[in-house]
């Protein structure tokens, strides 16, 4: 059954996409920084992997999130590894792992990379679709991302 929620079929249609490519972002920057978390190294190994433990459960509250309000304008999730490296616009880098310092500054410019995108998606979930809840919704989430990049930039300096 379709949401009666005073939005048309086609913006809801297009929200879900542009929610489900954030999904598909949050669920690549989570797996990284998983990742990181797993093989961190270095002086400064204790703090950096508790850091990252924290980082990824809250990306994982926030997949959840995303993916919760797909379902709540009648669309379907992604679900599958290969749908979120499809419709990500981060990049993997398998193989590799960096120093400490150069993971934190790939999960900085991550962070940053979805904060940009999420501006546009914002604009885009307001002013083309007038969909002010999906608004509200990305705002806090670019606001967690914020605060997110401002500790790992201040790991930097």
């Amino acid at each position: 059954m379709k949401p009666n929620i005073g939005l048309s079929a086609k913006d809801c249609t297009e929200v879900v996409h542009v929610l489900n490519t954030l999904l598909s972002d949050e669920f690549i920057l989570y797996t990284k920084t998983l990742n990181y978390h797993w093989n961190i190294t270095g002086p400064h190994f204790h703090d950096l992997h508790k850091l990252l433990d924290t980082q990824y459960h809250e990306l994982l509250e926030t997949i959840d999130s995303v993916a919760e309000r797909v379902r709540s304008l009648g669309g379907h999730a992604l679900g599958s590894l290969l749908e979120f490296t499809q419709n990500t616009r981060l990049k993997e880098e398998p193989h590799k792992y960096p120093s400490a310092k150069i993971m934190i500054s790939n999960l900085l410019s991550d962070h940053e990379s979805i904060i940009a995108n999420l501006r546009k998606d914002l604009e885009t979930c307001q002013l083309k679709h007038h969909d002010a809840g999906t608004t509200d919704f990305l705002t806090g989430l670019m606001e967690h991302h914020e605060k997110t990049a401002w500790m790992l930039r201040a790991l930097l300096e």
